[in-house]
């Protein structure tokens, strides 16, 4: 089977690719060349490279055209964020290919009303950010095109990817480095909000599991979105607590109100903190688990822990004693 991966060179491709090729999948690989994988896997020696500007590409009308005539059975998108993009490409491969699959997000959710989110419940607010308008835009716009008999599409909708090689989404709900600095030292950490706020993170070898599951069980997933997280959440207090474990150490959290974090943090953590905390996300996955027979290997505090050790070992993150 012959499967274009779009942007697999980052997060999801870095396990995604070299499991296609395992599988025995013809892999070709669409990126704009600029990365490497995170992974050094000898299956990448066996994928074609094509390199592309897909904004650039997009905004011309030639990104379709480019991947249909590579005459794929599977197309796996990877790297979509706005309808516009999305809708050009499916009208352009409607009848060239047997499955389309797009990454979605769980931020196509807003702030959460009932746990755990299941797909298709009114469980959550709608989403009031660009990024998870256009994702939740994108996911019923593919379902639309599978039920009106058209392109035959799949979404999955990860939780906070995580994995060696970047860093992950910490305790405060945020990317701040400091927050390891000081739950490694023993020190006290501000938190804002009641500490009772969900991140549901999930491996990102976890979510490449899930795509080659859809792959496999096509008329399964055909025309369905699933969430694809961890088996387990992590609370505010609850990942604090584990991480310092990690170190020796207890944790040490001094509950403050957001203008109080607003004022102790920089524009950019604190926004991200609120966009993540007020959120407040907790999903399911019985409908991936029954459907796919997705699996998960990690629950989130090991995918983190994985992601911490990596970045300590490879010299991008300070702590104060060995995780």
């Amino acid at each position: 089977m012959k499967t274009v991966v779009i942007g697999g060179s980052g997060h999801i491709g870095s396990f995604l690719v070299p499991r296609l090729v395992r599988a025995g999948h013809e892999v070709v690989n669409i990126s704009r060349g600029t990365s490497t994988p995170y992974t050094d896997s000898p299956e990448w020696q066996q994928v074609r490279q094509v390199a592309a500007d897909r904004e650039q590409e997009d905004r011309d009308g030639t990104f379709g055209d480019r991947v249909a005539e590579l005459g794929a059975d599977v197309v796996v998108d990877l790297v979509c964020f706005t309808l516009d993009s999305a809708t050009a490409l499916v009208n352009r491969l409607r009848g060239e290919v047997g499955h389309f699959l797009h990454c979605g997000s769980i931020w196509r959710y807003g702030e959460s009303l009932k746990l755990p989110l299941a797909e298709g419940s009114d469980s959550a607010l709608i989403p009031t950010d660009e990024y998870g308008i256009q994702k939740r835009d994108i996911a019923r716009m593919l379902k639309e095109e599978s039920a009106s008999g058209g392109l035959v599409t799949t979404s999955l909708h990860p939780g906070h990817i995580v994995g060696p090689g970047w860093h992950p989404v910490g305790p405060l709900g945020n990317f701040d480095p400091t927050v390891w600095q000081k739950i490694s030292g023993g020190q006290t950490v501000l938190m804002p909000g009641s500490g009772a706020e969900m991140m549901h993170h999930v491996h990102a070898d976890d979510l490449a599991q899930a795509f080659e599951k859809a792959i496999d069980r096509r008329d399964a997933a055909a025309g369905e979105d699933f969430n694809i997280v961890a088996p387990t959440a992590l609370s505010v207090r609850g990942y604090a607590r584990i991480a310092a474990s990690w170190f020796g150490q207890e944790p040490h959290l001094e509950t403050v109100g957001w203008d109080e974090f607003r004022r102790t943090s920089t524009p950019e953590h604190a926004d991200t903190s609120w966009a993540h905390l007020s959120r407040n996300h907790c999903l399911t996955i019985e409908k991936a688990k029954s459907l796919l027979g997705y699996a998960p290997r990690y629950e989130p505090e090991q995918a983190v822990h994985e992601s911490l050790r990596w970045l300590v070992d490879h010299g991008q993150l300070q702590v104060s004693s060995p995780a």
